[in-house]
């Protein structure tokens, strides 16, 4: 006898869950299968102390006809493999030009000469930070890493990054200055971000795989932005959303109207928030170029991925520490940008 065989008994349902058995013969249940191994016929009472929680797979066990755990998990892959075709249809052209800036960056700056990209990163990271001391430690690193040989799957990195956390800002930004101006269309967004925040990085990989071959760079530039655009948006909203009502009320004043109180006013008081959240989101991205090294991202990852997989514990390691200069390198550049729009932030 199954744990909740009463519930159904007492329902008077018990014809239509022996419906499935008496016709096909359902499986037989571990209770079943124990009792008769034992000698007995399976009906063993269950305590109360011992009654299982009313699952689907429980409920399953006194009733042929509930559906079980599996059956779920089983329609929602039908589902979504019902629809793919058509998301693929859809997703396939508005997701191309992904692939192929992502291309581009990885063929450009990996068939560039050595002596003319690094030179170059360091021009931009002198005008970003003008800092000689940033400078000089930025090719240390590089220089450290192209002496190891690990000089092109850190580009491949940097490359990737570079391209992501762009459409992150091209998109973040229009985002969160679009939530900071409609209290509904913040309350409606705010669910999703928490969504996109909270999902493990793995599952991003998941839908994606079916929808796109593993050697389109879409499959992980897709993941990488939708997991590191969230904080973009959300200090961008809340950037704006914190400018002084005073400030704003002297714009007002002047006769200033919506567009230029934004770009004249909000944005320019925001920037040095928006300017933290694009540091996160290039933080985050390179924490998923990582992950999407499962799904053929080119990089530094791979070689984590390749120390993981061949228990190679050099190659972990040294990998492992050229993400952490790449992660150093990033921030400190960044905080260098955002100390030069607010003095205020600087160490």
């Amino acid at each position: 006898m199954a744990s909740y065989d009463f519930v159904f008994d007492a329902l008077g349902l018990r014809d239509w869950c022996d419906k499935d058995a008496a016709e096909g013969g359902g499986p037989m249940t571990m209770d079943q299968l124990l009792g008769q191994a034992a000698g007995g016929d399976g009906s063993a009472q269950t305590s109360i102390w011992d009654l299982p929680f009313p699952s689907l797979d429980a409920l399953h066990d006194a009733c042929n006809a509930m559906p079980q755990t599996r059956n779920v998990t089983k329609g929602l892959e039908e589902a979504f493999l019902g629809v793919k075709d058509s998301l693929k249809f859809i997703l396939d052209p508005l997701t191309q030009p992904l692939s192929w800036m992502l291309e581009g960056a990885l063929y450009g700056i990996l068939n560039t000469p050595w002596y003319f990209v690094v030179p170059l990163l360091l021009v931009v990271v002198w005008a970003v930070s003008r800092s000689s001391k940033l400078v000089a430690f930025v090719a240390a690193c590089i220089l450290g890493m192209a002496f190891i040989d690990h000089y092109d799957y850190a580009m491949q990195t940097l490359s990737i990054i570079f391209v992501c956390a762009f459409l992150c800002v091209l998109f973040g930004v229009p985002i969160g200055i679009a939530m900071s101006r409609s209290d509904g269309m913040q309350r409606g967004t705010i669910p999703i971000l928490d969504m996109l925040q909270t999902l493990p990085p793995f599952v991003y990989l998941i839908p994606l795989i079916f929808l796109f071959s593993v050697t389109e760079p879409k499959l992980y530039g897709i993941a990488i932005i939708l997991y590191a655009i969230v904080p973009v948006i959300r200090l961008t909203d809340l950037g704006i959303r914190l400018v002084d009502k005073d400030v704003i009320e002297a714009a007002d004043a002047f006769g200033m109207t919506e567009r230029q109180k934004l770009f004249g006013v909000q944005v320019p008081l925001a920037l040095p928030t928006i300017m933290a959240g694009v540091n996160q989101t290039i933080m985050m991205s390179l924490a998923m170029v990582v992950i999407a090294s499962l799904v053929s991202a080119p990089g530094l990852g791979v070689l984590v991925l390749r120390g993981i997989r061949n228990l190679e514990l050099g190659v972990g390691l040294v990998a492992g520490l050229g993400i952490v200069l790449l992660a150093v390198i990033l921030d400190r550049v960044t905080k260098a940008s955002l100390a030069r729009i607010n003095p205020e932030q600087s160490d």
